[in-house]
């Protein structure tokens, strides 16, 4: 049966890309999302070759028709948002709050859909890989989260597949509850920092309220050994399994650099504890 684990974080920068690009390289039958849609980076480690971009509309923003416009100024006084100078709609500044097509005397604004970014089916070395891109200012990322974890689990039931393995955006926001929600698993990525340890408390709500399993990985452990056992001792008490540490390694940034996940540039530590953690998680998921 099909099992869909997502890696998250409650801060972004704590390392999610990084393990599950080299999840893709260790998993066998699986299908790869980045639900990150508001700023995705996974295609840069598996240079992903498009085969199918599909345009995603979401939301949309007014318009002022010319040929009735009286120019009575009405629209601009109202919009809270700035968007309408001189007559004329600044998309980027427009939330599509319709109340300038309401009160408009003459009916010359009307709202118009929004063309919020693209989806994409792609092939890589490892395996297929469902992506997006959100265009500029755009914020309608949970509906676009959801569509390609859709089309992911498609992909995977017509193919069989084993698992679903998704990179998750960081935060708690609508994108983590998109991402999150129906999941199988979660992968909970913290760094031994102060803000870390607040937003892997955060993140780990989150999972409770939706019913979702977490596992935590403590990346970089070693920076700060303090700060690292009382993330063990939080996630002792609270009874979730802490299922890897693993330590500072230049080598993750030499990968990185040559656009590798680092489990395939380097047989190290690293490589192992990553390996390792992949183990972890399968047998979670039986």
């Amino acid at each position: 049966m099909m099992k869909e684990v997502v890696v998250l974080s409650g801060k972004g920068g704590t390392g999610k890309t990084i393990l599950v690009a080299s999840f893709a390289a260790l998993a066998q039958s699986k299908v790869l999302v980045d639900c990150d849609v508001d700023a995705a980076d996974l295609h840069l480690l598996l240079e992903p070759q498009i085969k199918e971009e599909t345009e995603f509309w979401s939301g949309q923003v007014a318009f002022i028709g010319k040929e009735k416009c009286t120019e009575c100024g009405l629209c601009q006084e109202v919009c809270r948002f700035g968007a309408i100078k001189d007559y004329v709609v600044d998309e980027i500044s427009c939330e599509g709050c319709e109340l300038c097509s309401q009160i408009c005397p003459v009916d010359a604004i009307t709202m118009r859909p929004c063309m919020a970014g693209h989806w994409f089916i792609s092939d890589t070395r490892y395996g297929a890989l469902v992506h997006a891109r959100l265009g500029i200012a755009e914020e309608n990322s949970g509906k676009l989260v959801t569509l390609v974890r859709n089309n992911a689990r498609l992909i995977a039931e017509k193919g069989d597949l084993d698992y679903i393995i998704s990179d998750g955006p960081p935060g708690i926001g609508c994108p983590v509850i998109a991402s999150l929600s129906g999941a199988n698993l979660a992968l909970l990525v913290t760094e031994p920092t102060l803000s870390g340890i607040h937003d892997l408390e955060r993140v780990i709500g989150v999972c409770r309220h939706f019913g979702i399993p977490a596992l935590i990985c403590i990346n970089k452990y070693d920076i700060n050994e303090e700060n690292s056992c009382r993330i063990e001792n939080y996630c002792h008490k609270e009874g979730i399994e802490v299922a890897s540490k693993i330590p500072f390694d230049n080598v993750v940034t030499e990968a990185i650099v040559r656009g590798m996940p680092v489990v395939e540039y380097s047989k190290g530590k690293i490589t192992q504890e990553i390996g390792s953690l992949w183990q972890r998680l399968t047998r979670t998921l039986k």
